[in-house]
């Protein structure tokens, strides 16, 4: 007998935004061994998805084939381009939904699209971005933002933090914990035997051997040294503006970067579209698209780009074979 088809849930994301149009691409994605659950509001799904492509209600037991539709009801009409406070508690619930599937074993992997943080925050939901809200939920103590294109992975030593809170929250613990996770990511998820991995330094050229911040000195330094002398293969800390070069990318199977935008614009330059976001460190698969909810192109009813979103169901694929194996 086969085995049973893996089953991917794809949380359809703010409403008003690009999320719910992208989910139609997901239908080229189906195969005898994989099922495809797209969580939202069925009607509004419909309206968005070309009417040429079947959607199916979903069942536990459903046969592959066709996409299927988790219902998730909003509570107030939708208007292309125009979040709607009223919403967002059906937003969270389909992520709440989702990740409860994946941790019951349910569902074999999370793929999330964009959401409008600013509107949840307006309804009163405290959400800082889908990394903190699934770490709280499945009880992960830490977890790693790391983006992935191709042979690219920039992973964040923290995430979403103002600059000025950074460097206190870059602590020796921290930085131990996020390059222990990424390397055990890179291990057993990515299946690379020995992995090498390139980190930044936090200030302009790594310090400039403390004339220009000692972080480096205090922090970074004994941490790679730690690791180091038990056989890993960390690289740094080295300065930010020249860490991207093709050159040294080229011997790197990961780079860390200290902060949000010190690892994210050269990544997404050079990605942007084809981008996933992966969460490590959780008890769940969990990747997303590498861009926002794109509420001008929402407001213009044109066909969004829809590589992120392929790009995130076949990596969140390839790890769940990779969990298995």
């Amino acid at each position: 007998m086969s085995a049973k088809p893996t089953i991917l849930a794809v949380t359809s994301g703010e409403p008003a935004g690009i999320g719910p149009r992208l989910c139609g691409a997901l239908a080229g994605e189906l195969t005898p061994q994989q099922r495809i659950v797209v969580l939202g509001d069925e009607r509004w799904l419909r309206q968005q998805i070309h009417p040429a492509i079947t959607l199916r209600p979903y069942a536990p037991n459903n046969p592959p084939g066709l996409l299927e539709v988790l219902h998730i009801p909003l509570a107030a009409p939708v208007t292309p381009g125009q979040p709607d406070a009223r919403n967002a508690p059906a937003v969270l619930d389909m992520l709440a939904r989702a990740t409860n599937g994946c941790l019951d074993g349910e569902f074999a992997a999370l793929i999330t699209c964009p959401v409008q943080k600013s509107v949840l925050c307006e309804a009163g939901i405290a959400f800082s971005g889908h990394t903190e809200y699934l770490a709280a939920r499945t009880g992960a103590s830490r977890v790693v933002m790391m983006f992935a294109a191709e042979r690219l992975r920039v992973a964040l030593a923290t995430t979403h933090l103002p600059l000025a809170a950074v460097p206190a929250a870059l602590t020796a613990s921290v930085l131990r914990d996020v390059l222990r996770i990424l390397l055990d990511a890179l291990t057993r998820q990515f299946r690379i035997a020995h992995p090498r991995v390139l980190v930044a330094g936090l200030n302009p050229h790594a310090g400039e051997d403390g004339h220009l911040g000692d972080e480096e000195q205090r922090i970074l330094t004994p941490v790679l040294e730690e690791l180091r002398a038990q056989g890993h293969e960390v690289l740094g800390p080295l300065p930010a503006d020249t860490i991207f070069t093709p050159r040294r990318l080229e011997q790197a199977d990961a780079v860390l970067a200290m902060y949000h935008d010190q690892g994210l614009p050269p990544f997404k330059y050079a990605s942007f579209g084809k981008g996933v976001n992966v969460t490590l460190g959780l008890p769940i698969i969990r990747t997303s698209v590498d861009h926002g909810t794109a509420l001008d192109i929402a407001a213009a009813g044109t066909m969004p780009d829809t590589g992120s979103l392929l790009a995130a169901v076949r990596l969140a694929a390839q790890l769940c074979e990779a969990r298995e194996a």
